[in-house]
């Protein structure tokens, strides 16, 4: 019988000392761990952003040696109509690049795309030219647009 009591009380302090979590403890944390995360998330792509305009400018860079290249054998820029591809393959409308090199500027023949798999636009007189990505939102003439002609405001990226 005093075994029993004994069990008893034993059982009424266990069962004390194993209260739980009110619904609206449960709540509360459930809310700021959304909080943390919205938060980490949100950094999270700004960095991914960042780190793709930081990819247009390198690939922008790279046109733009390859285009140096292209006017120093040819004596002109690819004009607009040629386009980006006269990297390629050797433009069969305009003005005849006699120097052109057999393989291309580009070695693998592949023309680049933008991080949004997206083709890279190009604008040329012949003298200067202009590469613009149209940036995240996929549409023309928008603000995010990125433009290799620095003296254009086009992104966002130049404000930092």
């Amino acid at each position: 019988m005093k075994l029993l009591r004994k069990l008893v009380q034993l059982e009424r302090q266990v069962m004390k000392s194993q209260a739980g979590f009110s619904l609206v403890e449960i709540l509360v944390a459930l809310t700021l761990i959304g909080l943390a995360g919205t938060f980490v998330v949100g950094k999270i792509f700004d960095q991914l952003l960042q780190g793709q305009i930081e990819s247009v400018n390198i690939q922008m860079g790279s046109f733009k040696k390859l285009l140096g290249d292209y006017r120093y054998k040819c004596g002109t820029y690819p004009s607009t109509e040629q386009g980006l591809d006269a990297l390629v393959q050797k433009p069969t409308a305009g003005k005849e690049c006699k120097k052109y090199p057999p393989d291309g500027f580009i070695q693998d023949g592949v023309l680049p795309v933008d991080p949004w798999d997206e083709d890279y636009l190009y604008k040329s007189d012949g003298k200067k030219y202009e590469i613009i990505s149209i940036g995240p939102d996929r549409e023309e003439g928008t603000e995010d647009d990125i433009s290799s002609d620095k003296t254009k405001k086009k992104s966002s990226s130049d404000d930092e």
